[in-house]
């Protein structure tokens, strides 16, 4: 894991740690933090020094008015705290004048500054983890617009926080935003990999047989990526859209046009960060069916479905789609757990290794790009990384 060949329990073993460790979740982030701690727990006990958890436990309370504060439950003076906050769960609901208002990732976000608030500047360092970076979609300006997400880290920075981790930004370059302060976009590329071994053993990964097609010119990078370790061959769809319109906060897609060569007869798997209404994931699906694929394999980082998954049901038992790979990074509810074309992708271990290395102030440079696992992981299924 680190550049000495250190497991994450040779660090609880053998490395001193910058501070004693702290896990805060933000109410809504239970899930992925408690999974989180497992790891950590599990190290530390291994390594001699043995712990029940490492979550300091916090509450957002609300008044009846609707105003709401932070509290956080035990002393944290001095402590290296990592804070995990989901700002796209909106399962999570609070009275408001007798009704169930359902949290939006502005609530979420307001709850973490109370949570930060409420630590008072007794923390020794202070850690963010959003997997699914707040206000990202909006990442550019194109007339008089707002630049919530780039406002959002700059307001993080005067607050005391000293690292953002992140997950399959949708515009990496919002770092600019805060240039000094540490600012980590993982993808979960290796994970993602690791559960299509597992759950779909008969996919043959070679050029005859399996290509990557990026849904749009955003999702070329990490579609690139996963060609170009699996050494297949990458093509791409492009949106045209009618700008003189705008439908749900943006301008309708009129038509994909397909950039690449046939893919008749071929498993094609689509990488992309979201998948929010579905509605481009499936109409690519269907233009590729025509074309001849063989097999559809989506896989979005933070799978919403904020329309719904009778879609996709559809698509389904027509053939249309054969699976849908999306990651524990965020909100997923139980009925989407349940339903038999999705792969839920467990990422939380790989926070964990994030964790325990910031923790020990060691390199997190090898995390970040998972190339040496991507090609132990393809050598223990007898293929060999592309250009290695």
């Amino acid at each position: 894991m680190s550049n000495n060949g250190y497991g994450p329990r040779d660090f609880f073993r053998e490395e001193k740690s910058i501070a004693s460790l702290g896990l805060i979740a933000v109410p809504g982030a239970e899930e992925l933090t408690s999974l989180i701690d497992s790891h950590l727990v599990r190290w530390s006990r291994e390594a001699g020094t043995p712990t029940d958890s490492f979550i300091i436990p916090c509450d957002c309370p609300r008044f009846q008015s609707g105003d709401a504060k932070g509290l956080v439950k035990e002393s944290v003076r001095g402590y290296d705290l990592y804070i995990v906050v989901d700002p796209g769960n909106y399962s999570i609901t609070y009275k408001l004048f007798g009704y169930d208002n359902h949290m939006s990732p502005d609530d979420h976000f307001a709850n973490l500054k109370r949570i930060i608030q409420a630590v008072a500047g007794k923390a020794h360092r202070i850690t963010v983890i959003m997997p699914s970076l707040y206000g990202g979609r909006q990442h550019r300006r194109v007339s008089r617009e707002s630049l919530d997400c780039a406002v959002a880290l700059q307001e993080l920075q005067t607050m005391g926080v000293s690292n953002i981790i992140t997950f399959d930004a949708h515009d990496p370059r919002l770092c600019n935003a805060v240039p000094l302060m540490s600012f980590d976009n993982v993808m979960p590329t290796y994970q993602v990999l690791k559960k299509v071994f597992k759950d779909i053993p008969d996919v043959k990964f070679d050029k005859e047989h399996f290509m990557c097609i990026s849904p749009d010119e955003g999702a070329m990078n990490r579609n690139l990526y996963f060609a170009s370790v699996l050494g297949v061959n990458l093509g791409m769809f492009y949106k045209r859209r009618d700008y003189s319109r705008v439908v749900k906060g943006r301008n309708p897609i009129v038509a994909h046009e397909y950039l690449g060569e046939s893919v008749e007869g071929k498993t094609v798997f689509i990488a992309d960060d979201i998948i929010a209404s579905g509605d481009s994931m499936l109409d690519i699906a269907y233009e590729l069916k025509k074309r001849g694929a063989a097999k559809v394999l989506a896989d979005a980082t933070f799978p919403l479905f904020t329309s719904g998954l009778e879609k996709f049901d559809e698509a389904y038992e027509k053939g249309i789609i054969d699976a849908v790979l999306g990651t524990n990074l965020t909100y997923r509810s139980p009925e989407l757990l349940k339903r038999e074309w999705y792969h839920d992708v467990d990422v939380s271990k790989y926070i964990s290794y994030f964790v325990a290395a910031m923790n020990h102030e060691m390199s997190v440079s090898s995390l970040c790009d998972p190339h040496e696992k991507i090609a132990a992981l393809l050598e223990a299924h007898g293929m060999k990384i592309a250009n290695s």
